[in-house]
């Protein structure tokens, strides 16, 4: 497995904000990876070694708020504006007109607006977890393309007494913040293992096709793996492993631990104040498509996955030029980590495309 130190490190100054990237292979085409929540640039450590041995220039991201990248105190600096500005201004930076553009969970939400936004920037797009989700972003059951206001879907999922996953990560004065750094390593380590294919279903789930649920045990099932009690906290949600899933190494593990511990997690949880400004500023994009080749990689225990299937559904009335939905099985939220080989051939097969 490739550690840390086998990738190039590099802290750019991107139109004047501060962005730590690491990278694989000097030449050939970019491919720009942005990584989700909680996690960083080296979850991407399967794909950059395979896409620089395949001729591509591999660059992952530590995104806005993570790492050694810039950290605002103003959670507004967390808008999806801001984080495609981020995008944009490193692919300036490295001397590049042109990327494609890869994410993952919040990554993949920014790679889709990148993509839609900034298609002179950004040439094709794949979008990992996350399908393409409009204005917004979550492509959440009963508003896959932002029909409606994000509070108001969030709190349809959530129901009476309970909080949307997203509503927990904003409440004010970084109560999650401060409650996952009592002990890091204990929250990563059960969010991980928690959102993986790795935690076993209930045994009346057993065999369902999640992908395939009616609307009614959709929102249950929704609400009941992403909703908190009012008031609680996210252990009410996620549990620990007795050991450690095999693609969740000690290494893989102390390093993500290691990143968080450096930087905290107040700004990678800014981004979660943003739902309704980005909705208000994505709305004047609404009528428009995506443009430039896509890609779409799921899994089949992915919750995410799950909670879209409308979106992935409906995406070609959204996405023009959609090259395949790929829904990978034994997988759940943490796909490149996960089932690094066939997401890697998927993302190989899709760069041949263009």
């Amino acid at each position: 497995m490739p550690a840390p130190g086998d990738f190039a490190s590099r802290t750019l100054y991107a139109d004047g904000r501060r962005i730590h990237v690491h990278g694989a292979g000097d030449t050939g085409p970019l491919v720009l990876l942005c990584h989700g929540f909680p996690e960083n640039w080296y979850s991407w450590r399967h794909q950059m070694v395979a896409l620089a041995a395949a001729g591509y220039r591999a660059v992952a991201m530590d995104m806005r708020g993570y790492g050694r990248s810039v950290k605002p105190a103003d959670p507004t600096a967390y808008r999806m504006t801001e984080q495609v500005a981020d995008c944009v201004a490193v692919v300036q930076a490295l001397g590049e007109a042109q990327a494609v553009i890869v994410g993952h969970d919040l990554g993949s939400t920014v790679a889709w607006s990148a993509a839609w936004t900034r298609p002179d920037v950004f040439r094709a797009v794949a979008g990992m977890s996350v399908p393409f989700g409009g204005r917004g972003l979550a492509a959440l059951p009963g508003s896959p393309f932002g029909e409606r206001r994000p509070h108001a879907v969030q709190a349809d999922i959530a129901g009476p007494d309970r909080m949307f996953y997203h509503e927990y990560f904003a409440q004010p004065g970084g109560v999650a913040a401060h409650e996952a750094e009592r002990d890091i390593r204990r929250w990563l380590t059960a969010a991980l293992y928690s959102m993986s294919a790795d935690r076993p279903l209930p045994p009346e789930l057993a065999g369902v096709d999640l992908t395939a649920l009616p609307a009614p045990f959709l929102l249950d099932f929704v609400r009941a793996a992403m909703s908190i009690p009012r008031p609680g906290t996210i252990d009410a949600i996620i549990d620990l492993p007795e050991t450690l899933p095999a693609w969740l190494t000690a290494a893989v593990l102390d390093h993500a631990v290691a990143e968080l511990e450096y930087g905290g997690l107040a700004g990678p949880l800014n981004h979660y104040h943003n739902g309704e400004i980005d909705w208000e500023t994505l709305g004047a994009f609404q009528d428009r498509p995506v443009t430039v080749p896509a890609l779409y990689i799921g899994g089949d225990r992915d919750i995410v996955t799950i909670w879209a299937q409308e979106a992935i559904r409906r995406a070609p009335e959204r996405v023009a030029d959609l090259r395949g939905r790929i829904v990978v099985p034994q997988c759940g939220h943490w796909i490149q980590q996960e089932q690094p080989a066939p997401v890697t051939a998927a993302l190989l097969d899709f760069l041949a495309t263009l």
